[in-house]
C-alpha cells in the first residue's frame, strides 16, 4: 500500500511537472468513468477523491459525479441502457513523439551530442588497473543509413534502451537473466465523431480486465489498449485480433445507434511496452510497471521499465546512481522545471500572432503553435507563398490535415532522416490516417531529396509505403477491403469505370468527391437515388474521410 501511495504521488509530481515544463505539447484532460451498478458509485467515488487527496495542490481539477442525464449530455454516444452516472476526473495528454524530440532537442541545446540511426554492436571494456576486474569503457556504434562503424568512449555507459534491454545486458555479460517482459499494447485511430472534443473514457475493467479507453487526439479518437506477451522487435505489426477486441470493447460503451465498424479504423499500431518482470512470471497484466535500476558488475548502469510521466524523475535516478557508483563529479539534478524546447515564448494565444504576422490558416496556425511551441515562428518563416488571396502561406500536405510542406523542411533541422521520420515522428499523419500519410509521401520525398541530394527517392518511398503498410495497419485496412467487397465487374466495365473516374479527377488527386460520384454514375446512365447513394457510399467509404478512391468507386458501381 506504501509502495502503491509513493508510485502515485511521484507520478502527480512528474505530471505537474511535465505541464509545466513543455505546456504547448500538454494540456489537462477530463476522463469520464461510466457506472453501470449502483454500487460502484460510491467505489469509485472514494478511489478518485483519494486520488485528488493525494494530488494535492498538484491537483488539475477536482473530479466530480455526474447524473445519468448529465453524462448523456456531455457524452452523447454513450449506451443509455443501465448507466447509472458517471464519475469525471483530470488526466494529462501529451503529444509523445513531439515531447520524444523536444527533450532530445533540449539535452543538444544544453551540450549533449545526439546521434539519430545509430545502434550499439558491441560493448567496449577495459581492465580496472586497480582490480584486475572488467569495466565498460564505451560502445562500438554503426550509423545505420551510412553503415559507418566508430566508437565511443565513455566513464560511464547507461542502458535505457525500452524493449531492447536485455540484449544490451547480454552484451555485457551472455548470462544476464531477462528483467524485461516485453508487452503488446495495440491502439487505434477511428473518427472524431466516437467522442466529444474535449473529453475522453475509460473503463479499467472490461470484459477479460484490461483497461479500455477512446480520447479526443489530434481532432481525432484514439481508441486502445491490449496487453499481451511479444517477442521484441523493431517493427512491432498490429495484429487484427488485437484490432478487432478494441472495436468490440468500444461497441461495449456506445449507443446502438452508433455503429461501430471495422472500417472506421483510419489507423492501428502497436508499441512494445519494456514491463519490468520476474523471469519466473509470464503474465504481463500483472507486472509492476514500476522501475528499476540496476549495475552490473562491469559498471553497466541499466535503467528499466516505468513510463512516460515518471521519465524525468527515473532519469535522475539513473543518473545519481551512475554518479554514485563511478565516482562521477556533478553537481545537484536541474531538470525539475527547465522548460523543454518550444516552450519558452508560448502562450495560449500565439496562434493568432502566427495568423495576422504571416497570413497562415487559422487551423494551420494552432497546429504550428501547439506542435512546435515559440519555434513556431521558425517554421512559419519558412513557409512559401501559396499565390492565393487566402492563406498567403502555408501550402499543405494534405487537404484534411493542417501539416505544411515548410514542417518537412524543418524537420530535417530536427534531425529527420527519413521519410517516416516525417509521417510518424515529426508531425502524427502516419497515426492518423495511413490513406492520407501515402497520399502526402511522394511530395514529402520530393522535398527531402531536394535538400539532401537524394538519388534514391523511389527506394525511400517504397520504405515509407512498405511502413505504413505494415506497422500502421494499412495492410489490415486493404484485406478488410478485400474481404468485405468482391468486385463483380467484368475487365471492359472496369476500363469503362475507371475511365468515366480519372475524367472527374481532374487534378489527378486520386480521389473523387461524393457530389462528383452522383455526376459519374449519370454520366453512364447508372441511376440511384439520394438515399440510397448515401447508404452505399457510407459502407465503401472506409477511411471516412468523404472522398471516393478508385477501388471505393469501382464497389459502387458493383
Amino acid at each position: 500500500m506504501k509502495l502503491s501511495y509513493m508510485m502515485v504521488k511521484e507520478a502527480l509530481h512528474e505530471r505537474a511537472n511535465l505541464l509545466e515544463i513543455a505546456p504547448h505539447l500538454s494540456a489537462p484532460l477530463p476522463i469520464m468513468l461510466p457506472v453501470y451498478k449502483w454500487w460502484q458509485l460510491p467505489y469509485y467515488w472514494a478511489g478518485i477523491k483519494l486520488y485528488d487527496l493525494v494530488a494535492g495542490i498538484q491537483s488539475l481539477k477536482s473530479s466530480y459525479m455526474l447524473s445519468k442525464t448529465r453524462a448523456l449530455e456531455l457524452f452523447p454516444m454513450l449506451k443509455k441502457d443501465k448507466l447509472v452516472g458517471a464519475i469525471v476526473y483530470y488526466d494529462g495528454q501529451h503529444n509523445d513523439a513531439r515531447m520524444n524530440l523536444a527533450i532530445g532537442l533540449t539535452a543538444a541545446r544544453y551540450g549533449a551530442t545526439v546521434a539519430n540511426y545509430t545502434e550499439v554492436i558491441r560493448l567496449l571494456k577495459t581492465s580496472d588497473p586497480q582490480t584486475g576486474k572488467e569495466k565498460v569503457c564505451g560502445a562500438r556504434c554503426r550509423d545505420v543509413i551510412t553503415g559507418k562503424e566508430f566508437d565511443v568512449k565513455a566513464k560511464c555507459v547507461i542502458n535505457a534502451t525500452g524493449p531492447f534491454t536485455d540484449s544490451l545486458r547480454k552484451m555485457d555479460n551472455q548470462k544476464s537473466q531477462n528483467i524485461c517482459q516485453p508487452s503488446a499494447g495495440v491502439h487505434i485511430v477511428i473518427p472524431g465523431y466516437y467522442s466529444p472534443d474535449n473529453m475522453g473514457l475509460l473503463d479499467p475493467a472490461t470484459s477479460d480486465g484490461r483497461v479500455i479507453f477512446f480520447l479526443p487526439w489530434e481532432k481525432m479518437t484514439i481508441a486502445g489498449t491490449t496487453d499481451s506477451p511479444t517477442s521484441v522487435t523493431a517493427h512491432p505489426i498490429p495484429g487484427e485480433d488485437d484490432i478487432n477486441f478494441i472495436l468490440t470493447e468500444v461497441r461495449n460503451y456506445l449507443s446502438p445507434d452508433v455503429e461501430v465498424r471495422r472500417g472506421d479504423v483510419l489507423a492501428a499500431w502497436s508499441g512494445i511496452r519494456p514491463l519490468v518482470t520476474d523471469p519466473n512470471s509470464k503474465d504481463t497484466q500483472s507486472i509492476c510497471r514500476n522501475h528499476i535500476v540496476s549495475i552490473s558488475d562491469t559498471g553497466l548502469v541499466t535503467i528499466a521499465g516505468g513510463k512516460w510521466t515518471t521519465y524525468r524523475s527515473m532519469a535522475e535516478e539513473t543518473l545519481d546512481a551512475a554518479i554514485k557508483d563511478h565516482s562521477l563529479s556533478a553537481g545537484a539534478c536541474k531538470t525539475v522545471g527547465l522548460m523543454l524546447e518550444g516552450a519558452k515564448g508560448w502562450t495560449p494565444t500565439l496562434h493568432i500572432r502566427l495568423v495576422q504576422d504571416y497570413g497562415l490558416e487559422n487551423e494551420v496556425a494552432q497546429h504550428l503553435a501547439s506542435t512546435y511551441g515559440g519555434k513556431a515562428f521558425d517554421v512559419a518563416k519558412m513557409a512559401q507563398v501559396t499565390g492565393q488571396r487566402w492563406p498567403i502561406v502555408g501550402k499543405r500536405l494534405v487537404s484534411e490535415f493542417p501539416y505544411i510542406e515548410a514542417e518537412v523542411l524543418y524537420a530535417i533541422k530536427e534531425y529527420a532522416c527519413t521519410a517516416i521520420d516525417i509521417i510518424a515522428r515529426r508531425t502524427r499523419l502516419g497515426f492518423l490516417n495511413v490513406q492520407a500519410a501515402d497520399e502526402a509521401l511522394p511530395r514529402i520525398v520530393q522535398i527531402m531529396g531536394k535538400e539532401l541530394d537524394w538519388s534514391q527517392e523511389r527506394r525511400t518511398l517504397e520504405a515509407a509505403r512498405k511502413f505504413l503498410y505494415h506497422e500502421m495497419g494499412y495492410r489490415s485496412r486493404s484485406e478488410q477491403l478485400t474481404k468485405t467487397s468482391d468486385i463483380n465487374l467484368d475487365y471492359q466495365e472496369v476500363v469503362r469505370y475507371k475511365k468515366r473516374f480519372h475524367k472527374f479527377d481532374k487534378e489527378k488527386k486520386g480521389f473523387i468527391t461524393t457530389v462528383d460520384v452522383q455526376q459519374v454514375l449519370d454520366s453512364i446512365n447508372i441511376h440511384i437515388d439520394e438515399n440510397s447513394l448515401h447508404e452505399i457510399l457510407n459502407e465503401v467509404d472506409l477511411n471516412k474521410n468523404g472522398q471516393v478512391e478508385i477501388d471505393e468507386f469501382l464497389q459502387v458501381c458493383n
